[in-house]
């Protein structure tokens, strides 16, 4: 990587597998410049800083050099609240006392506790349930918190900081985010790009995922081809940086002469030069599908599975000729089964079902 270019990683970076953090984050682009610049300007202050990025954008290694340029002394807690099993998240934020619930056989400090003097932050803080959405502004409004169990509260020094990979607002036009919890969180914003929208970041980390592969690897040296970085390029990184990191990782794995080249690359939505067309039909059609569920997903509708479900049946039902025999064979259910879920998306009333039996009997 060139000199002067500002890189970010995981103090354990080389120690931690593949995930879906980004584990490189790197400031050469302009416009992540300019995101670089506003982050070191609302560092030094005590405001909560609220990180807005899609997945594998780095927004967990921007709230770690936000805690570093603030300088705080206590720890740095970063917590995935979308981890959280609903019944347990309460405990796990605040503590308990022991025999606030079965199981609670001590008493146990919460993730506040354990960030006093520190920076806490909630990663995915779209994910809280809605429930303990007014016990978290409590908590943040007092600067006090309450184990379960308690009535003894807890004074907290900490910055607070969240991330999404979805639009607050529209949750909270959806009734599924406070408002008041969005305003007290969205103090200072930090809007993380795109990897696809800040290409001149790709080839720098491009180049440093490859260094720390080819050191585990124990290869002299590595380069990347003029044409594989050109399409690294026109690729549009719908994984942004975690993927960058999978392909460089197999392409580094793949490579000859210690030169990494087009044909190395494995970018699933371009295809590969080998894959025949058909191929790379199907590899487009599950790409398709798969954005759309990125796309349902990252929106505020509470029953995606029932949605997806409802649609696949009907849409087969139609494309069928409305036939059960056909759509239950297309789909690779029973018909049984298939009756049943018409009937419960209301699909086909009885008489209609009746009709169905006699014309294939």
């Amino acid at each position: 990587m060139a000199a002067g270019i500002k890189l970010l990683t995981f103090p354990n970076a080389d120690e931690l597998a593949l995930s879906i953090r980004a584990k490189a984050l790197v400031f050469d682009d302009p416009r992540s410049q300019a995101v670089l610049d506003h982050i070191d300007k609302i560092a030094p202050s005590d405001a909560s800083v609220l990180i807005i990025g899609e997945t594998g954008t780095g927004k967990e290694l921007v709230a770690r050099h936000v805690h570093e340029q603030s300088g705080r002394k206590g720890p740095f807690v970063a917590i995935n609240c979308g981890a959280f099993n609903e019944t347990l998240v309460e405990a796990e934020l605040f503590g308990h006392e022991a025999g606030a619930f079965t199981g609670a056989v001590q008493a146990r400090a919460g993730w506040f506790e354990a960030a006093n003097g520190g920076t806490l932050f909630l990663d995915e803080i779209g994910d809280i349930p809605l429930s303990l959405q007014v016990k978290l502004l409590r908590v943040l409004q007092e600067r006090q918190v309450t184990r379960l169990g308690s009535r003894k509260s807890i004074s907290l020094d900490i910055r607070l900081i969240a991330a999404t990979n979805v639009e607050l607002d529209q949750a909270i036009r959806a009734g599924h985010f406070r408002s008041d919890l969005y305003y007290r969180l969205n103090v200072a914003t930090v809007k993380l790009p795109p990897l696809r929208d800040r290409p001149g970041d790709i080839i720098p980390l491009a180049y440093h995922f490859a260094e720390v592969y080819r050191r585990k690897l124990g290869l002299k040296s590595i380069s990347i081809a003029h044409e594989a970085g050109a399409r690294l390029l026109s690729y549009d990184w719908p994984g942004n940086i975690r993927e960058l990191e999978n392909v460089i990782h197999y392409a580094t794995i793949l490579c000859s002469d210690e030169t990494m080249r087009s044909d190395d690359l494995r970018l699933l939505s371009g295809g590969r030069p080998e894959w025949s067309a058909g191929v790379r039909q199907e590899l487009s059609k599950r790409e398709r599908l798969e954005n759309l569920v990125r796309d349902f997903l990252d929106g505020e509708q509470a029953d995606v599975a029932e949605e997806f479900e409802r649609t696949l049946v009907l849409t087969a039902f139609e494309h069928c000729g409305r036939n059960q025999v056909r759509t239950a064979k297309r789909l690779g259910i029973s018909r049984n089964i298939l009756r049943a879920q018409l009937k419960r998306f209301g699909l086909l009333g009885d008489a209609e079902l009746g009709a169905e039996e006699a014309v294939t009997a």
